[in-house]
Order: structure tokens, then sequence, then C-alpha cells
């Protein structure tokens, strides 16, 4: 039965005329009544009876016309859905980041993105490790650095700076600085060098305004950057951290604003093959609005 010519049919019997169908179908009445009469010669049975006030369905007309009904409204019902899923991104979402942003920044607005998104799944793989994209280990991730595979796709976010943060506890028990020397008597937590530091110079603060001949001593050394928040946060100590660190933190004071540390830059990252992918889009879109709104 072919299949255009079924289209043709369905389109006359709603319309009840050669001429409305054609000008549904936006083809002319000689033209529709072609498809009709092929149609039934092809099945060798009279579909409609044709008269002076226009056309009745035969019997068999009928049973072709029911048929034709249920199948072209599941048609757009299929079409509706389709069309749907396009407009509402849905499905799997596997999203790669450090330890630390995952945690204070990512993992905190991840309600808000799925309220928009509810069909949506995220799943999220917090790794100060990269993981591999091309191997879809993940389907997309927020690096702290410029990617190192090849054939990745990459955005930049925003680009972050170190300051110096304390506890109201600990200067509360050691008072504020005023200049980078006075950080002489201060108790100082810094990375420790038992791996790769997430920048280069990540405990300048050692450095800052002090003697080179009178080094300072961290009051405790660790090697992952959220172990550093934790123990500033306690009161341990002051440290440098990165500016969405303070942001995140209510019980953190920034001391000695004019020191800048070192920066680095974020970076949104997907693999070619998901350039397309709706949900990597809408997620991309939503970083990029929460990073603006908080500057990073």
């Amino acid at each position: 039965m072919d299949w255009d010519k079924l289209r043709v049919f369905h389109a006359v019997a709603e319309a009840g005329s050669f001429t409305h169908a054609g000008e549904t179908l936006n083809l002319s009445q000689s033209a529709v009544s072609r498809q009709i009469s092929g149609l039934e010669e092809s099945l060798n049975v009279p579909l409609f009876h044709r008269h002076a006030r226009g056309l009745i369905l035969t019997e068999q007309g009928d049973l072709l016309y029911r048929t034709a009904r249920d199948v072209f409204a599941k048609l757009n019902m299929v079409e509706a859905q389709l069309s749907e899923s396009k407009d509402r991104p849905e499905g799997p979402l596997k999203i790669t980041t450090t330890v630390a942003f995952g945690s204070l920044w990512l993992t905190s607005r991840i309600k808000e993105f799925l309220d928009i998104y509810p069909d949506i799944a995220v799943s999220v793989v917090l790794s100060d490790e990269e993981l591999d994209l091309a191997m879809r280990e993940a389907d997309v991730a927020i690096r702290m650095m410029p990617p190192r595979q090849p054939d990745l796709i990459q955005r930049h976010l925003v680009t972050m700076h170190y300051h110096v943060y304390a506890s109201p506890e600990y200067l509360k028990a050691y008072g504020m600085p005023k200049k980078a020397e006075d950080l002489d008597n201060h108790r100082i937590i810094v990375y420790g060098d038992e791996s790769k530091p997430p920048v280069d110079n990540v405990n300048w603060l050692l450095e800052a305004g002090a003697e080179p001949s009178k080094p300072r001593r961290p009051i405790l050394k660790v090697n992952n950057i959220y172990g550093i928040f934790r123990a500033a946060q306690s009161g341990l100590g002051l440290a440098a951290l990165p500016d969405y660190m303070g942001r995140e933190a209510d019980n953190l004071v920034e001391i000695l604003p004019e020191l800048r540390g070192p920066s680095f830059d974020a970076y949104f990252v997907y693999p070619e093959e998901l350039r397309n992918s709706k949900r990597i889009a809408v997620f991309r879109d939503f970083i990029v609005r929460k990073m603006a709104a908080g500057n990073g």
C-alpha cells in the first residue's frame, strides 16, 4: 500500500471532498483524484461513492479510514513526543570536576539545575585526576587548567585568584595582620609537596613579605586545597585559597586584600561528539550564567 496515496486518502476521508483535501495537502483537485483512483486500483476495491453532494465512504473505505485514522493519530503523538524531547533535554549527564570545586561550588547548585531540567539524570564524579572524556568516563568536565586531551571542546569560564583568608576565631586569638611582613608572626597552612599542586607557586604565603634569611615554617601541610580550606575554617591558621572558596564560606574573613596570589582559569570541557547534545548545551549555559552571577 503506497504511503503517499494513503495520506491523501486520509485527508479526503476527513474533508469529504477532493477539493477541500487538495487545499489541505496543497495539491490540485485532479492530483488528489488521481491518487485516490490509483489506490482503489491497487486495492481492487472502491473506497468512495461519488455523487453530486460529495463523497461517501464505502464499507471497504470506512474500514481503511478507521485504520488510517488510528495510524495517523499515533504518528502525530510520536511526532509531538519527539519534538518535546528535543525541547526538553533528558537523559544521563555525568559531570566531573575537582574535589574542592565540586564539593563547595557545584553540588550546592545542582538542585537549581534539576528544578529547571528534571528529566536530566545527573551524576557527579569528584576527582583531582583528569577523567578521560574521550573514553566517556564522563560527559563533561569543569577543569582548573586547559585540557590536555585532543578533540575536546573547551569554553573558558572565569579566571580565579588566590586571596588570604582566616576564621574569626583565629583572628581573635592571633590578631589581624596589617601588612605582609606581619605574616612572620602567624600560623600559615600550605599545600603539601606529596603530589602535584594545583598552580605554580601555590605556597607563596611563605615568601610574601618575608626576609630570605628568615624563612617561614607552616603550621600544617595538606596536599588538597579542600583540606586547607577546612583547616582554615577550624581556626588552625590562615591560608591562601581561591576566591570562590572565600565566597562560599560564611566563616572566613579575607585579610591583606592587597596581596594577590597566583591565578588560574576554569574551563568547561566536553568531547567533540557531544557538540550537538541538548543536555550538554543547557548545563553549559547554566554554569556560565551562575559563574557570571557570582563572578566565579
